[in-house]
């Protein structure tokens, strides 16, 4: 799964690369929690891309209960298509999600151990996304996203049984396309190469949702 995210780096991103013609104001975010607002890439209606901050965890826009977003942080790549809760927003809501790099835990004999994974190269990661719009009888509309995840590559795989979609910059206009087909979409939902990957220990510091800051980042010693 992906339960933390960072985006310390989101309002320095390439825009040329996201295709992006405006950048709203973001503060840096090292520790994006669930059911937090995190900054995420959709398509327009006329056919531009935005950046927009969405809560973290989809409410399907049929769902009487909004609580159940805290439950739908992921989506499994290999259902997401076919699930109630995923596949109209797998048809029509992609959305990127922009991200310097993840969070997973391993367990260990002492406990969980937090690591931080990233691209090797530093720059800013994308995966893969759908969002969906709940209206809230009293407050209006409220959009949120959920991640998807695949199976882990070989540096994952030592950490945690699953890891999040990670696409590759060539792949983010198909990802995006209102009228890519669900195969090309499935062709995209395998784990990201493990050779432009990294992975270190962090502190347990990042373990609270309420801490924030590089420190969440550091590499932890021995």
């Amino acid at each position: 799964m992906c339960g933390r995210f960072s985006q310390a780096q989101v309002a320095e991103l390439d825009r040329e690369v996201f295709k992006l013609l405006e950048m709203p104001a973001l503060e840096p975010r090292y520790n994006v929690a669930p059911t937090q607002p995190a900054a995420v890439v959709r398509g327009t209606q006329d056919g531009a891309r935005e950046m927009a901050l969405l809560r973290w965890g989809l409410i399907p826009h049929w769902a009487r209960d909004p609580a159940m977003g805290a439950r739908l942080i992921n989506a499994r790549a290999e259902t997401a298509e076919s699930k109630p809760s995923f596949r109209d927003s797998f048809r029509s809501r992609r959305c990127l999600v922009p991200a310097d790099g993840f969070y997973e835990w391993q367990k260990t004999p002492h406990g969980k151990q937090p690591y931080y994974l990233r691209r090797n190269d530093g720059r800013v990661l994308a995966f893969a996304g759908l969002w969906d719009r709940w209206r809230d009888p009293e407050r209006g509309p409220v959009d949120t996203f959920t991640i998807l995840t695949t199976e882990p590559n070989d540096l994952v795989r030592p950490v945690h049984a699953r890891m999040p979609v990670i696409l590759p910059e060539q792949a983010y206009d198909r990802w995006l396309n209102p009228r890519a087909g669900a195969r090309d979409l499935r062709a995209l939902l395998v784990p990201y190469r493990a050779d432009e990957m990294d992975a270190y220990p962090v502190s347990t510091y990042v373990n609270s949702p309420r801490n924030e800051g590089p420190e969440c980042v550091q590499p932890q010693h021995a």
